[in-house]
């Protein structure tokens, strides 16, 4: 029955049918569930972006495995001398013109040749050894593989040549020149010895 006043009056019972009601409830649930901000999971957050346990797209910056080139060797500064590098010594000079080289490999094995193609072979003592890689730790040869000495005014002199590694040092055995590097002479001297 409607109010009075006319054919436009409103229905004064508000009543849902049961599945009005139940139409109503779905709807409220679908729209309480796409605004959810609950942990994430499979499903597709209300903005349609993929949910964070997606794994990220893989780089394509290669490894250091995968690189081509292989990493150059480092190269030893000044004042730090490698102990387990290859030692060269070359002895040239003197009234014969002779000219003798020493090798020393870093296990031991050394082979001294002469100016004639004569060689001998043989392996540092354990002592000896050791004693050359003190001498090859000495802090002053890095230094003096980085000088340059003059020869002085020596005739028939010898020349010394060392090479450790990838570094030179030397002398000319000449009391009229400069003074000699100390751990180079001390290298020498202890090649010429054990290889003579």
């Amino acid at each position: 029955m409607g109010e009075p006043g006319g054919t436009g009056a409103r229905p004064t019972d508000m009543s849902w049918s049961p599945a009005a009601a139940a139409t109503i409830a779905a709807l409220l649930a679908t729209l309480s569930g796409c605004t959810s901000t609950g942990p994430t999971g499979a499903e597709p957050t209300a903005t349609g972006t993929p949910p964070t346990a997606t794994p990220a797209p893989a780089t394509t910056t290669p490894t250091a495995a995968a690189s081509p080139t292989t990493a150059p060797p480092e190269t030893p500064t000044p004042g730090t001398p490698a102990t387990a590098a290859r030692v060269v010594l070359v002895r040239a000079g003197g009234i014969a013109g002779m000219r003798d080289t020493v090798t020393v490999e870093p296990d031991g094995r050394w082979t001294r040749a002469d100016r004639a193609g004569g060689t001998r072979t043989g392996r540092l003592s354990t002592t000896d050894q050791d004693r050359l890689q003190q001498l090859l730790a000495d802090p002053r040869l890095g230094t003096e593989t980085t000088a340059t000495a003059d020869p002085g005014d020596c005739a028939d002199a010898f020349a010394y040549r060392l090479t450790v590694g990838d570094r030179t040092t030397g002398y000319v055995d000449c009391d009229a020149g400069p003074a000699r590097p100390p751990a180079t002479e001390a290298l020498v001297r202890l090649l010429i010895g054990v290889t003579g």
